[in-house]
């Protein structure tokens, strides 16, 4: 099908390790949603927010054809699954999925304004989420959540500069 072109078998590991997490967390959420321990208490303990999150994990898929549409599609489902379902705890998929984005971001983005434009729209994905998570609060876990983004960032970086070496190396090998 057309729509799963250009996806890759590591696109689809990535997004169903993202999507299980989800789930559980979410099954989590309604199990445990009284649980003393936590920041704040949950808002919701319906069944309703375990498919809803598949629309925060499931885009990550696409990272290849379209990063900055991955990006904005994935923080547009984040804000409406905290506005539709409030404290809820969501830092323990949200944030390495923001990681994986970061990542995405250097690796895919062409312009230096789309590498701005997905970093800016990685770190909008922390706030939205840390805003209402059940377990963390956006003070405390925001530099938290940073750091490993802008690692993987700059990790993503380093392997687009690699890729980028040998493609140019190959032409030249190809047009001498």
């Amino acid at each position: 099908m057309k729509i799963f072109q250009g996806v890759r078998p590591l696109d689809y590991v990535l997004a169903t390790v993202l999507s299980a997490a989800g789930v559980l967390l979410m099954l989590l959420n309604i199990i445990d949603g009284d649980d003393p321990s936590l920041v704040h208490p949950v808002s919701t303990t319906s069944w309703l927010i375990v498919p809803a999150f598949l629309l925060v994990t499931v885009p990550i898929l696409w990272r290849r054809r379209n990063v900055l549409a991955v990006v904005a599609v994935t923080v547009a489902a984040t804000a409406a699954h905290v506005l539709a379902f409030g404290w809820l705890t969501r830092c323990g998929v949200v944030l390495p999925l923001s990681a994986a984005l970061a990542y995405a971001v250097a690796r895919f983005s062409r312009t230096r304004r789309d590498h701005l434009l997905g970093l800016t729209g990685v770190l909008a994905l922390q706030v939205i989420m840390l805003t209402r998570d059940a377990s963390a609060g956006l003070i405390d876990a925001l530099p938290v959540a940073v750091v490993p983004a802008a690692l993987f960032y700059g990790i993503g970086l380093l392997v687009q500069n690699r890729v980028s070496k040998r493609q140019s190396a190959a032409v030249q090998r190809v047009t001498v």
